[in-house]
């Protein structure tokens, strides 16, 4: 490859890399889009024989065409996270010469594949409970499908910018910030106060993650090449040496850099991958609820283990009723709290009065596979509203709750996401395609600026295997508290570290370049999804 620059000024390789120009043979674009094709008849023949299952018959096409056009912006924004932010996990393979590019980014992809279909789904949730209570109970009308098709073009369109400028931003950064934005406009449009419109708690949660993941990643990366340096130059020199021409490294180095890519592109699908599942499935339950709106699988001793816990739960909420009982509908009173978070004496008799009709409700049936139709969604948005008020109550000081009030609270509260918040496997399978599909193509942007553009040398066996582990480690504890982190600042920021401990000396304008996109990341995916959804909002 020649040594020019790419668009938006970031400074050329200061020497010549890897072959990352191999040519493109028709078979195999011929089979590539045999995948993407056997995929989209995958999911639709998976929702058929979802719908089927249920009984429903289907009086119009117009929801499923919204479905599909959905589907595709949810499954497109996958794929652009693909190839945005998985060329840093095969960057340092490719230019330490461990992996031919070709093999690494199909490499790369398949874990990413593995990653998604072994996820746990707590980070998907986790990027849901940030959207607008008001906006997640209606899914399924307009406003809901506004939100759903802003925040997700928005984001897109940021990552496909910052992608063409060879800039390596984060997806996960863009999406939180869409979100938020579409919570701010949502709430400036029904005359509240703007921050009203936002679970300021959960974001400021993730926002702690996003913005320390990057300083961790340096910092980590650093200390680990220092000390690997401190104990294995002497014993093991050809691990802290830059790679010869195109000479791969020596087995044993090539082994360790190979298996930290493979780590990090696992922990990326596992992470990354679950963003998209969460919107897919407000998007399912708002267009086919007598499908997707309850855990349909869900086991009769789980159902039995619900209606107990709902009975414990019911002691505790009608004991901080204090005996008041509600006429009328509870919801309104409840949903308040839930997006004002403001306790007031209504709060706790309403709550009661939906815990009572839930238990009720599943009582009666038996099972959540048994519900009829027109129950089920309303059923379900009484879970979830029920669920989301548990997780403020039991943080909220005002309301007095005792230990084991808590722990009987936070037992119901796991039975009720047992029966809303589930991801079925072709869910899993579909975002694992587009995913791994999208880590195959439209790489070498990013790649060249990871591998040529951070550090003003060339990148060692050592400087790229401690910038892997810091990024698969610090990915993998973040999915463990279900938080959503960038692999993309986290490696980075890894392999600026590392050349900050060898005192390789650091290219200031990538890095300068670099904390732009993620300083404007927020506020600009704000304005866009904010934009886009008032827009939306007047359409739909």
């Amino acid at each position: 490859m020649s040594d020019v620059a790419l668009p938006g000024s970031i400074q050329p390789a200061l020497k010549k890399g890897p072959d990352l120009d191999r040519g493109f043979h028709p078979l195999t674009g011929v089979i590539y889009l045999g995948v993407v094709a056997a995929g989209l008849l995958f999911v639709a023949y998976s929702i058929y024989v979802d719908i089927d299952a249920t009984g429903t018959r289907v009086t119009t096409y117009l929801p499923y065409i919204l479905l599909f056009v959905a589907l595709l912006i949810a499954l497109g924004f996958e794929f652009v996270n693909g190839f945005h932010d998985t060329a840093n996990a095969v960057a340092t393979v490719i230019y330490t010469r461990s992996l031919p590019a070709h093999i690494a980014v199909v490499w790369s992809g398949l874990f990413n594949l593995f990653g998604v279909l072994l996820s746990s789904g707590a980070v998907a949730f986790g990027i849901v409970s940030l959207l607008p209570v008001e906006l997640i109970l209606q899914v399924g009308s307009s406003a809901g499908f506004a939100m759903v098709f802003a925040l997700l073009i928005a984001a897109i369109i940021w990552n496909v910018g910052t992608w063409y400028l060879g800039l390596p931003a984060s997806s996960s950064h863009t999406l939180i910030g869409s979100i938020i934005g579409v919570g701010i406009a949502n709430a400036l449009m029904r005359g509240r106060d703007g921050t009203s419109g936002v679970d300021w708690s959960q974001a400021t949660n993730i926002g702690k993650a996003l913005l320390l993941s990057p300083l961790f990643g340096f910092v980590l990366a650093a200390i680990l090449l220092f000390a690997l340096k401190t104990v294995l130059q002497r014993a093991a020199d050809a691990l802290f040496a830059e790679p010869v021409g195109n000479q791969p490294p020596p087995w044993w180095i090539r082994g360790i850099l190979i298996l930290t890519c493979t780590l990090v592109s696992f922990f990326h699908g596992s992470n990354d991958g679950q963003k998209g599942m969460g919107l897919i499935m407000l998007i399912l339950i708002g267009t086919v609820p007598t499908a997707y709106a309850l855990n349909r699988a869900m086991p009769e001793s789980q159902v039995q283990k619900f209606i107990a816990n709902s009975e414990a739960a019911s002691k505790v909420i009608e004991a901080k009723a204090f005996g008041y009982n509600v006429l009328g509908n509870p919801r309104p009173a409840v949903t308040n709290y839930v997006a004002q978070r403001e306790l007031n004496e209504g709060t706790f008799p309403s709550l009661a009065v939906l815990v009572r009709d839930i238990a009720k409700q599943v009582t009666e049936y038996g099972s959540l596979a048994k519900f009829p139709a027109e129950a089920v969604g309303n059923t379900r948005n009484d879970m979830y509203l029920v669920s989301e008020a548990l997780r403020f109550l039991m943080k909220d000081k005002e309301a007095e709750l005792s230990a084991a009030d808590v722990a009987t609270l936070t037992a119901y509260k796991a039975s009720l996401d047992a029966a809303t918040k589930f991801i079925p496997g072709w869910v899993k399978i579909a975002v694992a395609i587009a995913l791994g599909l999208g880590t195959m193509v439209g790489w070498k942007r990013i790649v060249v600026t990871v591998g040529e553009k951070i550090g003003k040398t060339h990148l060692t066996y050592a400087q790229g295997a401690c910038a892997e582990i810091t990024a698969a480690a610090t990915i993998a504890a973040a999915d463990g508290y279900g938080l959503p982190v960038s692999t993309t600042h986290v490696l980075s920021s890894g392999i600026a570290g590392t050349m900050a401990a060898n005192g390789s000396g650091l290219q200031w304008s990538t890095i300068r370049n670099i904390a732009m996109a993620w300083v404007l990341t927020l506020p600009i995916a704000m304005m866009l999804s904010g934009f886009l959804y008032f827009i939306f909002a007047n359409v739909f």
